[in-house]
Parts: structure tokens; sequence; C-alpha cells
């Protein structure tokens, strides 16, 4: 539907609703701590692009944005009955490791529309640390012109062999906007990712001094 920047085929009352759960979904389990939320904004095109350590960064940052908010999520999520509501709620399914203009080719389309579109650009979850990234993100801020929005999150990862925790402190920083370096072709889009991944991997550092402090 135009004008709704969200995918063809999205209900946007239910994103809606979808968006309004997930503002207090997580209050129960974890403490979360926003730094820099006025960085986000409200309106015009935006890819942010966040590190992934954990399922729920996902849907995490779907409830604090503050607005539509479509995600890039794995193809393997769209099995099941989450797979039925994610088309529903605007998500874009990714097949990892295979060619598919698709989704981007749709994400693009959301952010000509002024929307929203967020990338994990390590494209599997991990440490967290942004030691690598996959070409998408930067792919679809030049090709849409929209602006790059750097996120980082700590502290939902569980460590290896502890057990359950109570409300974990989890740390949300935003970032400033990226930069990206002009220049085309494969050399330029491989120069814009690594603007992106070692801007992240700064303010993962960053966000760890910080916890580690306080």
């Amino acid at each position: 539907m135009k004008g709704t920047q969200l995918p063809a085929g999205s209900w946007p009352w239910f994103h809606d609703l979808a968006r309004w759960v997930g503002t207090w979904l997580f209050t129960p389990l974890y403490r979360v701590r926003v730094h820099h939320a006025e960085r986000l904004p409200g309106t015009g095109p935006v890819v942010l692009v966040a590190n992934h350590s954990a399922f729920v960064d996902g849907p995490l940052l779907f409830g604090l944005v503050g607005r539509r908010a479509v995600f890039l999520v794995k193809q393997e999520m769209f099995d099941g009955p989450l797979g039925r509501a994610l088309p529903r709620i605007g998500q874009l399914g990714v097949r990892r490791g295979a060619p598919d203009r698709r989704p981007l080719t749709a994400a693009v389309a959301v952010l000509r529309e002024g929307g929203l579109v967020g990338v994990f650009p390590e494209g599997t979850r991990g440490e967290g640390d942004m030691a690598a990234a996959q070409h998408g993100a930067a792919w679809l801020a030049r090709t849409s012109g929209a602006v790059v929005l750097p996120v980082v999150c700590r502290g939902t990862r569980r460590p290896a062999g502890s057990g359950r925790r109570f409300r974990p402190r989890v740390d949300v920083l935003v970032g400033d906007p990226l930069d990206l370096p002009a220049g085309g072709g494969r050399a330029g889009l491989a120069a814009a990712t690594e603007t992106v991944r070692a801007a992240l991997a700064g303010m993962v550092r960053e966000l760890d001094a910080l916890r580690s402090s306080t």
C-alpha cells in the first residue's frame, strides 16, 4: 500500500500493534538502557545497521526505534506460525548465501517512501563484535540515498556456561549517522561496507567500556 512505508502485502494496523507490543514486551525480562535515543530520526529514509549476538536483538530494536521499521530477517524464521506473521508486520526474508535481489528491491522501495530498514551486516548471530560485514546495508544506502544509522546492543547474549539470568542489564547505544565514502563499483561498495563495519566495531568497544565502568 502506497505511503505506508511498509512492503507490499503488509498489514499496517498489524505492524503498529506488534510494534506497540514490542515497546513493553521485554520490560519484564531485561533492564534496558538506551543511550542517545535522541539520535533516532523520527522521519526520513534510514538504513539502521546493528550488531547481532542474540535472537532478541531484532525484536528489541523493532520495539525501540519509535517508528515503523522493516527488518531483513533470515528466511528460516519464516517457517511455522511466526512465518505467517512476519510478512504481515512488514518484515523481509533473506536467503543467506543465495543470490536473491527481491528482498533488497522491496527494502529500497520502503526507503524511497521515507521508511526505515534494519539490517544486521554480520549476516548471522555471533559474538556481536563486528569482525566482518556483508555488503547489503551499504548497497541499500548507496542505492536509495538513505541515512545510515549505527546501533549496537550488548547484554542480550547469555555468556557461555552461564545459567538462566534474572533481568540482565541490556544496553543499546545509538550512534551518529555515517558518511559513506563515494566511489562506484565493487571497490566503492567494499569501502562503504568497511566504513559500516568499523563504525559498529568501535561502538561495541565503546559500549563495552561503558558497561564495565558502571
